[in-house]
C-alpha cells in the first residue's frame, strides 16, 4: 500500500493517464480523487462515468452531449462528461465492463482529445486528464475479445494495484478507528473505545468486502452501540449471514435442539462459547482446516491458533 502511494503522488505531478486495479471496495474512486486533489488540475472539475450501468442509446449523449433538437425531447443543449471534464479529471469506473461500443466511442476522445456532439456538425476539444478503474484483468478480457486492445495501450500509461484489506491487516486498526470516529459523529453519539473481544471480532474478520464493508460494518456498529463502549453483541457481519443459510438443512439439523448447542461445560465465558463455534464448525467440515476458515471467515493461522488452544482444554 505505501508503494502504491508513492506511485500515486508522483502520477499526481504529470498527465500520464492512470488505471487502478483492486478488487470491489477497495477505494479506487478514493484514490483518483486523491490523485486529481493532488496534481494541478485540482481546482478543476472531476468527473466520474460508469458507462456498465448506462444503455448504449444514451451513451454518446451522457459522454459527449447533444445538440438542440438533436432528438425527440432534446429542447437544450446538453454538454456531456467530456466536456464537462475540460482541465479537469475524468474517471472512468469499472471500465471492463463497458460495451464495445462505449470502448469505439470514447477511444478518439482520449486518444486525441475532441469529440463532436450528438445532432452536431462542431468538433469540440476537451483537456481532460484520464483515470480508469477495473476489478478485473484487462489482458485476460483483450484475450476473449471483450476489451479493445488499443484502448487498453491509451489507459495504461501508469497501473496502481490496490492491495485487498486482508493483505493489509497492519492498516486495520487504524481504519477501524477512523471510522468508529466517523460513524458516531453521523449517528450524534460519543464512543470513544472497543471492548478487547470486539476488536478481535474486527480483526479476525476477512473483510471479502473490503474498505466499502468495513464502512457499512463500523456505521451498523455505532448504529446499534448504546453506550461508549462497542461490544462484542455490535459487531455484526452481513458476509457471516450467508453461511448460516447455506447449512439450515445440514448443520442446523445435526445440531438438534437448544440443549444440544450449548457448551459441554459450565464455562459461559465468551471464549468458551468462541472455542465452541470452532469446534463444531471445524467437526462439520470434516475436520478439513481449509474449508472451516473460510466458513468462520478467519484465516488457517487463526484457525490453528483456536484449535490449539481447544487442545490445551
Amino acid at each position: 500500500m505505501r508503494r502504491c502511494l508513492q506511485l500515486a503522488t508522483l502520477a499526481a505531478k504529470s498527465d500520464v493517464p492512470v488505471l487502478i486495479l483492486g478488487r470491489t471496495g477497495t477505494g479506487k474512486t478514493l484514490l483518483a480523487r486523491a490523485i486529481h486533489n493532488s496534481s494541478p488540475r485540482a481546482k478543476g472539475p472531476f468527473v466520474s462515468f460508469n458507462a456498465s450501468a448506462m444503455s448504449d442509446t444514451l451513451l454518446e449523449s451522457e459522454l459527449f452531449g447533444h445538440e438542440r433538437g438533436a432528438f425527440t425531447g432534446a429542447q437544450h443543449v446538453h454538454k456531456g462528461r467530456f466536456e464537462m471534464a475540460d482541465s479537469g479529471t475524468m474517471f472512468f469506473d469499472e471500465i471492463a465492463d463497458m460495451s464495445p461500443l462505449a470502448q469505439a466511442k470514447i477511444l478518439r476522445a482520449i486518444e486525441y482529445g475532441e469529440f463532436e456532439r450528438v445532432g452536431g456538425e462542431q468538433m469540440h476539444r476537451s483537456d481532460a486528464r484520464i483515470i480508469s478503474a477495473t476489478n478485473c484483468s484487462l489482458p485476460e478480457r483483450i484475450r476473449n475479445d471483450k476489451f479493445r486492445e488499443d484502448l487498453y495501450h491509451r489507459l495504461d500509461g501508469l497501473v496502481l494495484m490496490i492491495p485487498s484489506l486482508r493483505d493489509r491487516v497492519e492498516d486495520l486498526p487504524s481504519l477501524i478507528a477512523v471510522e468508529l470516529k466517523a460513524g458516531a459523529a453521523h449517528a450524534g453519539k460519543r464512543i470513544n473505545s472497543i471492548h478487547p473481544a470486539a476488536m478481535e471480532m474486527l480483526l479476525s474478520y476477512e473483510w471479502p468486502g473490503n474498505l466499502r464493508e468495513l464502512r457499512h460494518t463500523m456505521r451498523n456498529v455505532t448504529l446499534v452501540c448504546d453506550g461508549k463502549t462497542v461490544q462484542p453483541g455490535h459487531v455484526l457481519f452481513h458476509r457471516e449471514l450467508a453461511p448460516d443459510t447455506r447449512l439450515r438443512g445440514t448443520a442446523a439439523e445435526s445440531a438438534g435442539t437448544p440443549e444440544k448447542m450449548a457448551c459441554p461445560t459450565n464455562d459461559v465465558s465468551l471464549e468458551a462459547a468462541l472455542l465452541e463455534h470452532v469446534r463444531r464448525v471445524y467437526e462439520q467440515c470434516g475436520r478439513n482446516q481449509r474449508r472451516a476458515a473460510q466458513r468462520l471467515a478467519i484465516s488457517r493461522g487463526r484457525l490453528a491458533r483456536h484449535l490449539a488452544r481447544l487442545e490445551l482444554k
